[in-house]
């Protein structure tokens, strides 16, 4: 008891007719594990953690009379491991975690008198299970009261068993079973379907087990744009089937779907499409299965405008019908796109609930605009896809009225120019500027930087005077240019006060002075 044992221990006496090992930490039962203790009868392995009981595990044990596996986390069980234990009388499997019985199980134990299978995850088995037990079978061979029979107790409470056509033969062995056979409790409960959670064995009738059959009240629906459409199928199986719907060979999203049971053998299932569209128009498929087959049904739907259009084919908006204003506003701009949220005025918003609006989209400047329906309840929608860099308009109006002002919204979508492309520009027109700059030549700063600082210095007061010069000085001031200057000197840009106009004039005989150029300076 509670000992660290991880393994069957290897030298146990050959006599020993009696093991108990509990609360240890054994994980499993490998082939022959009791190969040497072949006079054992009873072994009580409770409350371990065994998960894996290997086929031969009960090999060379034919005296065994009771195994008790309670409290351990088997979920299936060797069945045929049992071959080996003719005698056994007593098997005990309760609190582990079996969810399968298969029909064959019960086969090999002749001779037992206590099954205990409860509180296990049994959820559906079949009436052959126990109509193969040859305990069973040998009560249905008994003719008179000279032939006894021991009784055989019966252990199958605590189940969370699905209360359906699978369940409906088993169901029926329970109601009609009787000595030798025993339940140790005979109130045994549903946990499912929803609507037969908690009622009792002997309380349900079950019906056969049917294929699904699938059907729609109207295959063929036209229905306008812009309003939330529902398509409904009814599938009539036994048991509840699983249904799923598809549309252009694409399983939809099962968030837009609802199924639910109408009925013990009906269920009902709806596909919602928000705000149809024409580009939902389609065919679209329900279909059911279970375990039998599986069937469908398709709906053919049909998306047209709502209404006819009073809106004229131009973008000119007319008047509006009093009490349909609609504020709108931009909530989100990107370079592609924007949100538009509205909200109607007056008699627009005393029912919100069944207020359309028709939504006008396109270029400034375009002559006709993309129409959009908007359904009940809606009040916001994004516009994607534009143009960047581009002048967009937007109304937004009542039903198809024609919009109003105040409706419209004016925007121009951003450009698509990166921040990256932008900045290699910028380097690209400096590039280019200090070339230029770099190419003008040298001797133009310097001369420009040696000149100026004397002419600034007198030309205050020579200026007037040359104004006063008349036609002598208008001579003079031809050859006052950069490239006539004499060197280091500044008189052929301004005169002092000194009288020393004379000096300008050309001598009668007197060579003139050759000319020097910037380059002469240097």
């Amino acid at each position: 008891m509670s000992a660290l044992l991880r393994q069957i221990p290897a030298n146990i006496p050959q006599d020993i007719r009696k093991i108990r090992i509990e609360n240890s930490h054994l994980t499993e039962l490998p082939r022959g594990s009791f190969e040497n203790v072949s006079a054992l009868e009873y072994l009580w392995l409770n409350f371990n953690n065994i998960t894996v009981m290997h086929i031969k595990s009960l090999e060379y044990l034919p005296a065994l009379k009771e195994l008790r596996l309670q409290g351990n986390k088997l979920s299936s069980v060797p069945w045929t491991a049992f071959q080996d234990t003719p005698t056994l009388k007593i098997l005990d499997l309760k609190h582990n975690r079996l969810d399968v019985l298969p029909e064959h199980a019960l086969r090999y134990l002749p001779n037992l008198t206590y099954l205990d299978l409860s509180s296990n995850q049994l959820t559906i088995i079949s009436r052959d299970v126990f109509y193969n037990w040859p305990v069973y079978q040998r009560s249905q061979r008994m003719e008179g009261p000279q032939e006894a029979i021991s009784n055989a107790v019966l252990a199958l409470h605590d189940n969370p068993w699905i209360c359906d056509c699978r369940l409906r033969g088993f169901v029926q062995f329970i109601k009609s079973v009787g000595p030798p056979i025993i339940l140790m409790n005979s109130y045994l409960t549903c946990s499912g379907p929803k609507f037969r959670t908690g009622k009792f064995f002997h309380e349900v009738e079950l019906n056969s087990c049917t294929k699904p059959l699938t059907s729609a009240l109207d295959t063929n629906l036209t229905v306008p744009a812009g309003l939330n459409i529902t398509l409904t199928c009814f599938v009539q199986a036994s048991p509840s089937p699983a249904v799923w719907w598809t549309y252009a060979l694409k399983l939809l999203r099962a968030f837009n779907v609802s199924t639910e049971p109408i009925s013990e053998d009906t269920v009902r299932s709806e596909l919602l499409i928000p705000a149809a569209r024409p580009a939902d128009a389609g065919n679209y498929t329900c279909t059911a299965a279970n375990f039998l087959g599986n069937t469908s049904v398709a709906i053919s739907l049909r998306v047209v405008a709502p209404w006819a259009s009073t809106t004229p084919r131009g973008w000119a908006p007319g008047p509006a019908e009093p009490g349909a204003h609609v504020e709108v506003r931009i909530a989100k701009q990107t370079v592609y796109g924007i949100t538009l949220e509205w909200f109607a005025a007056a008699a627009a918003a005393a029912e919100p609930g069944e207020t359309w609006y028709t939504l006008l989209v396109g270029r400034y400047d375009a002559a006709q605009k993309d129409t959009i329906y908007i359904g009940p309840g809606v009040n916001t929608y994004s516009v994607t896809d534009l143009l960047p860099a581009t002048k967009y308009e937007v109304c937004v109006a009542v039903r198809n009225q024609a919009p109003r002002k105040g409706q419209c919204v004016v925007f121009v979508t951003g450009s698509d120019v990166s921040q990256m492309e932008q900045r290699e520009k910028l380097i690209h027109i400096v590039v280019i500027v200090c070339a230029m700059v770099l190419a003008v030549p040298a001797g133009m700063y310097a001369c420009t930087a040696e000149a100026l600082p004397g002419c600034l210095a007198r030309c205050p007061s020579a200026c007037p005077r040359r104004r006063r010069g008349g036609s002598a000085q208008a001579a003079g001031s031809k050859e006052s240019t950069l490239d006539s200057l004499p060197a280091g000197s500044e008189d052929g840009l301004c005169r002092p006060e000194g009288g020393r106009g004379a000096r300008d004039r050309a001598e009668p005989g007197k060579p003139r002075q050759p000319h020097r150029n910037s380059a002469d300076l240097y």
